[in-house]
């Protein structure tokens, strides 16, 4: 039986620190399984889009990795925070909406809050999946140090999480990484 418009056969949350590889994993397990199959669903789509809305802001460019995204990042960060609190599925809610793929994968999973929100909604149906990288490979992808971010709760709000249900190591190791994706998509 297919599933309903809506309702997935599995969701797969990613989480990790900046430059660990999320989106990068993400895209390549969603590259094997097909767009037919498999949707990408990123939290800060919908965040920044509301926060450009309310702030005058270029959407399109709250996207990429630019230095217009680094300038307003913080106070990013300290909105979102706001609405979380207020309504702590505001933006999971957001992200779901028409998604018909029978495969979830939402890459930028980074709190408690967006762990439970997915486990109360569709709960076996939903696994954690953690990218880690070392600092040294984070850097060469550009990462450094931002205090106010790199310490914040969207950084480092999974850092005790637990048991994660995968552990995908991204340090460079291309061979390495392909086993991982390998076993998660047999899994799959």
């Amino acid at each position: 039986m297919a599933p309903q418009r809506g309702v997935p056969c599995l969701v797969l949350l990613v989480s990790g620190k900046r430059k660990s590889g999320k989106d990068f994993v993400a895209e390549a397990l969603r590259s094997r399984l097909g767009e037919d199959v498999c949707a990408v669903l990123r939290l800060s789509g919908p965040l920044k889009e509301q926060y450009a809305q309310e702030h005058g802001l270029d959407f399109q460019r709250l996207l990429d990795a630019s230095a217009y995204k680094e300038a307003y990042r913080r106070d990013m960060i300290r909105w979102g925070e706001e609405k979380r609190q207020a309504d702590p599925g505001f933006f999971c809610r957001k992200v779901v909406e028409g998604v018909s793929q029978p495969i979830w994968l939402v890459s930028d999973t980074r709190r408690l809050s967006d762990i439970q929100w997915f486990r109360e909604a569709y709960g076996a149906m939903t696994q954690t999946v953690r990218v880690v990288a070392s600092e040294q490979s984070r850097q060469q992808r550009g990462w450094e140090f931002t205090p106010g971010v790199d310490d914040a709760e969207s950084e480092c709000g999974l850092d005790n999480f637990g048991a994660f249900d995968w552990v995908l190591e991204n340090h460079g190791d291309e061979r390495r990484l392909e086993e991982q994706l390998e076993n998660l998509v047999a899994f799959v």
